[in-house]
C-alpha cells in the first residue's frame, strides 16, 4: 500500500472532479466548497507522503512500475518498453507538496470566478493532475504526458475564465509553449533512439557509459534548454507569460506563478544538470549570462509598471533568473538555492497574486495609479502586502533570502564577475517592490475606496498559511534542506565526476 501512495496522490484530483460532477450545477456555493474540499485530498496525501519519507536514502521511493507497451526500433533486435512509472526523491516530493500547497490556496481564490463552476473545477483538478503527475514521472514517455495535460487545461482555463484579451493571451500561451513541447519531444525521441530507454534511472547510468558523438548530447541538451526554457521562462521567450499573468484569472494566475513555471525550473534541474553535467558545464556561462539578464531585464521593467499584475509578471521573470543562475553554478549549494528559489518563490507569488485578487475584488483595478491610501481602509490586507513584498525582495528570515543567498553563493565560487552583476537585480527588486507597496497603502486616500472592507472570512485562510510557510522556510530552513539534501548532493556529485571537478 504504501508503494502506492505516490500514484495515489497524482490521480488524486480526480475525486475533486467526481464531487463537482456530483454536485447541483445550480448550486454556486456547494461547488466552490466541494472545489476546495477535492483540493485538500492531494494536500493530506501529499503530507502523508512527507511524513513516510525516509529523508536520509537516497533514490526513488515509493516507486510503482509495471509495462504498458512495447515497440521494436527498425533494425533493432530489442524492442523498447514504455511502462508507467512514478515514484518520489526529495525534489520531487518538494514539488508535489508545493503544488499541492498553492492548489488549496488557489481553489479558495477561486471563489471570485462566478460562472460554469462546474467546468472550471473539473479543468483545474485536470491541471493539478498533470503537474502531479510531471513530478511523479519516472519514464519521460509519462513526464511528456502530463506535461502536455497541463497546456491544455491552462489553455481552457486562462481563455475561459480570463480578463478582457483573455483569447489572445491563452492563445499566446498555446503558441509557446506548444513549440517548447515540440523541443521536448524531439529530444526525448532522441534520447530513446540513443540509449534505448526512456526510464530516468537508466539514462542517468547509460549516459555514462554510451560511446555517442559529442553533437548528440549538445544537441539534446539545447532542445531541452528551450524546452524548459520557455516554461520558466528564460529571456527572450517570456512575452507569453506576461500576458499570462495579466489575463488569466487569479486563482490561475497562482498556480501558474506558483506552479507551472516551476516546470521549467525542475525539468532544468532534473534532465539537464543530472543527465548532461558535460553540456552543462560547456554552456554554464550561457545560463549565467541569461540569468542575470533575466533578473536585470525583469526588474528594470517590473519598476516602470502602473499596472500590479505587470509588476508581479515581471517580478517573476527576475526571480526565475535567479532559478538559472543556481543552475549555472555547477556546485551543489548553487543547485539547492535553485531548489529554493522555486519553492520560495512559489509561496511568495501566490501569496502575491491571492493579495491582488482580494484587492481586485473590491475596486475592480490593479492599477497603482488609481489606488493609494489602502492601509486606512484595508490595514490588514495591506500589512500582509508588506510582508509578501519584503519575502520578495529578500528580507532575512523570509524564504527568499535563503534561496538567492544559496544561489549567488554558489554562482561567486564559479562565475564571481557574474554574480555580482546580478546582485544589482536584488537592489533593483528592493526598489521596485518598495514603490508598490508605497503607492498603493500609503498616501492618500481616493474618495471611491473609503468604504472598502478589509480581509474577512475564508481571505485570512491563504494569507496567514502562505505567510507562515514563507517565514518557516526562512526561519528553520531545514523544513526544506532536509527532504531535498540527498537529491541535489546527487545531482551535484553526478556534475562533479562526469566534469572532473
Amino acid at each position: 500500500m504504501k508503494d502506492m501512495i505516490i500514484s495515489c496522490l497524482v490521480f488524486s484530483p480526480i475525486i475533486g472532479m467526481i464531487l463537482i460532477l456530483l454536485g447541483n450545477r445550480e448550486n454556486e456555493r456547494q461547488l466552490k466548497t466541494l472545489g476546495v474540499v477535492g483540493s485538500l485530498i492531494p494536500l493530506l496525501l501529499a503530507a502523508v507522503a512527507y511524513l513516510l519519507f525516509d529523508k536520509d536514502q537516497g533514490g526513488y521511493q515509493f516507486t510503482q512500475s509495471f509495462s504498458w507497451f512495447q515497440f521494436t526500433q527498425p533494425g533493432a533486435s530489442q524492442g523498447i518498453e514504455i511502462s508507467y512509472a512514478v515514484g518520489a526523491d526529495g525534489l520531487s516530493l518538494a514539488f508535489m507538496l508545493l503544488t499541492t500547497v498553492i492548489a488549496v490556496m488557489a481553489a479558495l481564490a477561486s471563489r471570485y470566478i462566478t460562472y460554469r463552476l462546474r467546468e472550471y473545477f473539473l479543468l483545474f483538478f485536470l491541471l493539478e493532475v498533470g503537474m502531479l503527475g510531471v513530478f511523479a514521472s519516472l519514464n519521460l514517455f509519462l513526464f511528456f504526458l502530463f506535461f502536455e495535460l497541463t497546456i491544455v487545461a491552462a489553455f481552457f482555463l486562462i481563455g475561459i475564465w480570463g480578463f478582457a484579451d483573455r483569447e489572445k493571451a491563452a492563445y499566446h500561451f498555446l503558441l509557446y509553449n506548444g513549440i517548447g513541447s515540440v523541443a521536448m519531444l524531439v529530444a526525448f525521441v532522441m534520447l530513446t533512439v540513443g540509449y534505448g530507454t526512456l526510464h530516468l534511472a537508466e539514462l542517468a547510468q547509460r549516459g555514462g557509459e554510451a560511446a555517442l558523438p559529442g553533437w548528440f548530447g549538445t544537441s539534446v541538451f539545447l532542445l531541452l534548454l528551450f524546452a524548459f526554457g520557455v516554461k520558466l521562462p528564460i529571456f527572450p521567450l517570456h512575452s507569453w507569460m506576461l500576458r499570462t499573468h495579466t489575463e488569466a484569472p487569479f486563482g490561475i494566475v497562482m498556480l501558474h506563478s506558483g506552479v507551472l513555471l516551476k516546470l521549467g525550473a525542475y525539468g532544468l534541474i532534473r534532465l539537464n544538470a543530472g543527465l548532461f553535467p558535460e553540456e552543462l558545464e560547456r554552456f554554464s556561462l550561457l545560463l549565467a549570462v541569461l540569468g542575470v539578464i533575466n533578473v536585470l531585464y525583469g526588474a528594470v521593467l517590473a519598476f516602470r509598471q502602473d499596472e500590479l499584475k505587470r509588476v508581479l509578471a515581471y517580478s517573476s521573470l527576475s526571480h526565475m533568473g535567479v532559478v538559472l543562475l543556481g543552475v549555472a553554478s555547477l556546485n551543489e549549494s548553487g543547485l539547492m538555492g535553485a531548489v529554493f528559489q522555486s519553492v520560495s518563490h512559489g509561496l511568495i507569488s501566490a501569496l502575491l497574486f491571492f493579495i491582488l485578487a482580494v484587492l481586485y475584488a473590491r475596486t475592480q483595478t490593479t492599477q497603482i495609479s488609481h489606488l493609494g491610501g489602502l492601509i486606512k481602509t484595508m490595514p490588514v490586507l495591506s500589512r500582509f502586502f508588506m510582508a509578501a513584498a519584503m519575502a520578495n525582495l529578500g528580507l532575512p528570515g523570509m524564504s527568499g533570502f535563503i534561496s538567492e543567498f544559496l544561489a549567488f553563493l554558489g554562482l561567486f565560487n564559479t562565475y564571481p564577475i557574474v554574480a555580482a552583476v546580478g546582485v544589482l537585480g536584488l537592489i533593483l527588486t528592493a526598489i521596485y517592490m518598495t514603490r508598490a507597496v508605497l503607492q498603493t497603502t500609503y498616501g492618500p486616500l481616493p474618495k471611491q475606496w473609503a468604504g472598502l472592507s478589509d480581509a474577512a472570512g475564508f481571505e485570512y485562510v491563504p494569507l496567514v498559511i502562505l505567510t507562515a510557510l514563507i517565514v518557516l522556510i526562512g526561519v528553520c530552513p531545514a523544513v526544506l534542506a532536509d527532504t531535498v539534501r540527498i537529491a541535489v548532493e546527487s545531482i551535484g556529485q553526478g556534475l562533479l565526476a562526469r566534469i572532473g571537478g
